[in-house]
């Protein structure tokens, strides 16, 4: 088992800078008129998740980081919500990049919620 020595040893603070590059991508494609209403939008609650994630385990009790881990977890589902929304307005036709971008904030959503878990044991 690998010691953690950094929140850039955290698999879930790896999974969530993975989440920041692949809306980084898809916002690309999204129409000119939404690149500073729903693209930067998206792109601000992704990288609230690893952001958070930093910041809480940075702090000095287990209460202050699950708070933090509470914050990018609605994170996490700010960018579901907005990547819905992407998809229904037809803004992304890519199925296996919005499949593959669900998929992640997923595995987010479990990570995060079972740290969250493992903190309150402490």
């Amino acid at each position: 088992m690998n010691q953690i020595k950094s929140y850039r040893d955290l698999f879930v603070w790896q999974k969530s800078i993975e989440l920041v590059t692949q809306i980084y991508i898809i916002t690309q494609v999204l129409p000119v008129e939404e690149k500073f209403s729903l693209a930067n939008q998206i792109k601000r609650a992704a990288i609230s998740v690893p952001s958070n994630i930093a910041e809480g385990y940075s702090r000095t009790s287990s209460i202050d980081y699950k708070r933090y881990l509470s914050i990018a977890l609605g994170s996490v589902y700010e960018v579901q919500t907005q990547l819905i929304i992407c998809r229904n307005l037809g803004f992304i036709s890519d199925k296996s990049k919005y499949d593959l971008i669900w998929s992640i904030s997923e595995e987010i959503i479990r990570m995060l919620s079972s740290l969250r878990t493992k903190l309150s044991l402490k």
